[in-house]
């Protein structure tokens, strides 16, 4: 059986990480003009670095830690090795803290930067500044987060679309519907491999009708009890 999960910001609230969209969440405080999208960078890319160092900065933060959901979907790629296609939407490391491995980003990570000059992405855990040099083709004022803002294409399409092609079971988890094309991903696995299709989220979501199975509840609470009924292979009880 093969299974492609894929969590959004749901996930990561349930462990203390702000949320865009959500009452007292990130956005309250910018408009999404100002910092994340290409052309807020090339206006006034100190703006965007600081906001994003903020950003990174609560990941570290003693508090933030990966909660039930995120063990449960580590262990059951652990479990399941090369059958659990993981995809979040997320951009931090919760995740990979649980345990997980080849975890699909498809909205890019933190802890990485990017050359707009040379393209390189390498590993950044401190502040990226205007001054810092690109370690590949050492110009400056060319280093930016390695983040998919609004207007770019997400990341590692071909993978994702690859994964629905021989998807049994498909796992949408905290992720609202409304993103695109992140909210397309439950229709293409029904498309291309008629899979069995779940949600898991606090709310009724956008894209809810191409789903089979609904719960409605805390991620951290549920996953961990459908994940053990997968495993049973109890999943469509």
């Amino acid at each position: 059986m093969r299974i492609v999960v894929l969590t959004g910001a749901g996930i990561s609230a349930e462990s203390g990480l702000k949320t865009f969209r959500d009452g007292g969440g990130l956005w309250e405080s910018y408009a999404i003009e100002e910092v994340a999208t290409p052309e807020a960078f090339h206006a006034n890319p100190e703006l965007v670095l600081n906001f994003y160092n903020e950003r990174r900065k609560q990941l570290f933060d003693k508090g933030i830690k990966p909660n039930a959901a995120h063990f449960a979907l580590a262990e059951l790629q652990k479990q399941y090795p090369w059958q659990v296609t993981l995809i979040t939407q997320n951009v931090d490391n919760l995740h990979e803290r649980a345990g997980a491995t080849k975890v699909i980003h498809m909205h890019g990570e933190l802890l990485k930067m990017r050359c707009e000059q040379c393209g390189n992405v390498s590993l950044q855990e401190k502040d990226i500044s205007l001054e810092d040099q690109c370690t590949k083709c050492l110009q400056r004022k060319c280093l930016r987060p390695h983040i998919v803002w609004f207007g770019e294409t997400p990341l590692a399409l071909a993978d994702i679309q690859v994964s629905l092609h021989s998807c049994d079971v498909f796992l949408s988890i905290g992720t609202s519907g409304s993103v695109y094309p992140a909210a397309l991903l439950v229709k293409m696995a029904k498309d291309l491999s008629n899979a069995y299709t779940v949600e898991i989220n606090t709310n009724p979501t956008e894209n809810g009708h191409f789903f089979d199975k609904h719960l409605q509840g805390s991620a951290s609470e549920l996953v961990p009890k459908f994940i053990e009924q997968l495993i049973q292979d109890k999943f469509y009880e």
